[in-house]
């Protein structure tokens, strides 16, 4: 590994520290070099605070040293005044002449203008270092922004003989209780959390965020219908809430009805008005139904699937995986986890 390869590694490093805060804005890492030795870093710590360059740059002590330094940071600096200034403007403004960037910024209101700004500045200015790993960390904003939609993570737990639930949508525990604290673990990692009718109301999940500490999700639900009862959690109003449906409802407090026109593309639109809402990331939890139509649409990024050695013997079988190899395996308790990637 090369000089800065080992800076930039410790970016990305600080970089994942902002999993789950810093949305739907990217995670950012930054690192000040002098001398071989890092005077200063930061990372984007919450969304709307100051981004990773501007506490990067805050915590140098000897900010003399900044024009003499090497910043490396995990995104191209933005050019253009969101909910904090133009970070490229704030590198410029402390004598940054440096800089060394794993990935530019798809985003059409950056789209290489931060780096245009430095160069014309006079900054050198050094492009891709460690560039996939950099795609790999920000693959939700990456896809966000050039697929139009949300990164879609479908997740299901199945019986060793390949069944998610009991008889009549029967819900039963098939993971073990390491791989339920792991799926709390994701609802944190995703900006939304999606179930179907069925789900919805054989379940009556909370989907919120119990097992695992970090913020909880927006949750979604698809009600065409408006079968919910009133009694159920998805409508107890306690946490911000979206029910997709093709009725009129009043919204409540913390919860909206969205109406969606048209029965026969009613997964598209679904995804369109969330990309119109800025949600970049969606853990969709079921149930079958939901998850086939989305496998059959290709629309996903990753499959999540938690096999248990528990057999149930009949009930609602589990989606039917597309034809195509498993990226990783390991065990969690007794549960094995299979993990897929869209190519």
């Amino acid at each position: 590994m090369n000089t800065d390869q080992k800076y930039m590694r410790r970016a990305l490093d600080l970089a994942a520290l902002g999993t789950g805060w810093a949305r739907p804005n990217p995670m950012v890492g930054c690192v000040v070099v002098h001398e071989k030795k890092i005077i200063g870093e930061g990372w984007h710590q919450q969304y709307g605070g100051p981004h990773a360059e501007v506490n990067a740059l805050n915590s140098v002590q000897d900010k003399s040293l900044l024009p003499h330094s090497r910043v490396y940071v995990t995104l191209e600096p933005c050019s253009h005044y969101g909910k904090t200034p133009p970070c490229a403007d704030f590198l410029l403004q402390h004598g940054v002449r440096d800089v060394v960037i794993c990935n530019t910024d798809p985003n059409p209101l950056v789209a290489g203008r931060g780096i245009q700004q430095l160069v014309d500045a006079g900054c050198k200015v050094h492009i891709g270092v460690l560039e996939q790993e950099g795609q790999e960390l920000n693959r939700r904003f990456f896809t966000f922004q050039t697929q139009k939609r949300p990164y879609l993570v479908l997740k299901w737990a199945q019986s060793a003989d390949g069944f998610i639930a009991l008889p009549n949508y029967q819900s039963c525990q098939i993971s073990g209780p390491l791989a339920k604290q792991l799926v709390h673990k994701w609802r944190t990692q995703e900006q939304a959390i999606l179930v179907g009718t069925r789900t919805a109301l054989h379940d009556n999940p909370q989907l919120n965020v119990r097992h695992w500490p970090g913020p909880a999700p927006l949750r979604i639900a698809i009600d065409k219908q408006l079968q919910l009862p009133a009694t159920h959690h998805l409508l107890d109003d306690s946490h911000p809430t979206l029910l997709y449906t093709l009725q009129e409802r009043e919204p409540m407090a913390q919860t909206e009805f969205v109406t969606l026109s048209s029965e026969g593309i009613f997964l598209e639109r679904m995804l369109a008005d969330l990309y119109r809402r800025n949600v970049q990331s969606v853990l969709v939890e079921g149930g079958t139904a939901l998850l086939e139509t989305l496998l059959q649409s290709d629309l996903w990024d990753e499959i999540r699937v938690i096999k248990s050695p528990v057999t149930l013997g009949d009930g609602v079988k589990a989606p039917q995986l597309p034809a195509l190899p498993s990226v990783s395996r390991r065990m969690v308790g007794t549960n094995e986890l299979v993990f897929y990637r869209n190519a």
